[in-house]
């Protein structure tokens, strides 16, 4: 698998902007008077590790014109290195289109996380493919690596199509394509023809492909184990059987992973990766991990994946960084890692937690 090399962009993600409010001082929502407000969404917490560490990155979303919450989320994409391209579209009256709302507490102790998502009217379901000129993005500019997410190839039938066409014109121009499958029971709820045949075009397409058992078995089709009552180490086993029925469907595949978590409490996590790549197999085992905030801690591990495959680093290098950029997730209220420089992240695999002088 060849990166592109006269490529304007080292990766590009399409995404549906959003904000996330959290209560502060880690207070559960329905009893909280305080917040504070982010721009997010999975695809971009992906793009940011990858930004932050200087690796130039766009953005493909939509806005509502005229909109205080689409200036806030612009600000910040350009706050996080990040170049974004897409539609200001029309607002319409007071009951049109909107950025949605994803209201999450972080939790304490034995109290879990709880996530509200709010999506009425929301902007990105109207991304499609006639936005944008993907002859200029992928001939002209020239992107190597395309990242997707099961969010938003599955938010809609226009961001299906979308996503579709993405995969399909990188393929053809010596674009790597990646997808982190991220299945959503409420988003395949009556589209499950409809969207396994897109997901199944856009794997076709992959040279990168992330999620857990369930993801692989829902979004895909492939045959996995049933769930339930298993160790973590029979999981690791079940997902390396797993990986050579994948590749038999999706040969184009060349690495194939998924994050491990078990969760002691909110604020305390056992994290690891298991990363394949070509007959290769990287697992960094389960290690505790103190937790600030949980969300974003798959979309970091497969940044940092994506940002070693970037650099060219071997399995185990890429496998490492990425549990160090999901675990650096965590440390943060926001839900995206922002690394200083490559020396915090490796700090973090390193357990160097020493002040740096």
């Amino acid at each position: 698998m060849k990166l592109r090399e006269d490529a304007t962009w080292s990766l590009v993600v399409p995404t549906s902007m959003g904000v996330r409010i959290t209560p502060v001082d880690r207070a559960p929502v329905h009893i909280a008077d305080r917040y504070m407000m982010q721009a997010t969404s999975a695809e971009t917490n992906v793009a940011t590790v990858v930004s932050y560490l200087g690796e130039p990155a766009k953005v493909l979303t939509a806005f509502v014109e005229g909109s205080p919450i689409s200036l806030m989320i612009k600000a910040d994409l350009r706050k996080r290195n990040l170049m974004y391209e897409g539609p200001d579209l029309p607002q319409g009256d007071a009951w049109g289109l909107r950025h949605q709302f994803n209201i999450a507490d972080s939790g304490f102790g034995g109290r879990a996380p709880r996530v509200w998502n709010d999506r009425a009217g929301e902007v990105g379901r109207e991304l499609h493919v006639d936005q944008f000129d993907l002859e200029k993005l992928f001939v002209e500019e020239g992107v190597k690596i395309l990242h997707l997410s099961g969010l938003i190839a599955a938010l809609s039938p226009s961001t299906s199509e979308f996503c579709v066409a993405l995969a399909k014109k990188a393929r053809e121009n010596g674009t790597q394509v990646s997808m982190d499958l991220n299945y959503r029971a409420t988003f395949w709820k009556g589209r499950e023809e409809e969207l396994s045949a897109a997901f199944h075009e856009i794997a076709q397409n992959c040279d990168i492909l992330y999620g857990n058992e369930e993801d692989f078995q829902l979004c895909l089709g492939i045959e996995g184990p049933e769930a339930g009552g298993k160790s973590i180490d029979e999981k690791i086993g079940d997902f390396k059987e797993m990986i050579g029925r994948i590749k038999e469907r999706y040969p184009n595949a060349h690495w194939i992973g998924t994050s491990l978590r078990e969760v002691k409490s909110a604020n305390a996590h056992e994290w690891g990766i298991l990363l394949w790549h070509d007959d290769e197999f990287y697992l960094a085992p389960l290690r505790h991990i103190d937790v600030m905030d949980r969300i974003g801690g798959g979309d970091g591990s497969v940044g940092g994946v994506l940002y070693g495959i970037l650099q060219g680093w071997d399995v185990e290098k890429c496998a490492q960084f990425g549990w160090a950029t999901g675990a650096l997730a965590a440390t943060s209220l926001y839900d995206y890692g922002m690394a200083a420089d490559e020396d915090q992240v490796w700090a973090m695999w390193k357990g160097n937690a020493r002040v740096q002088r």
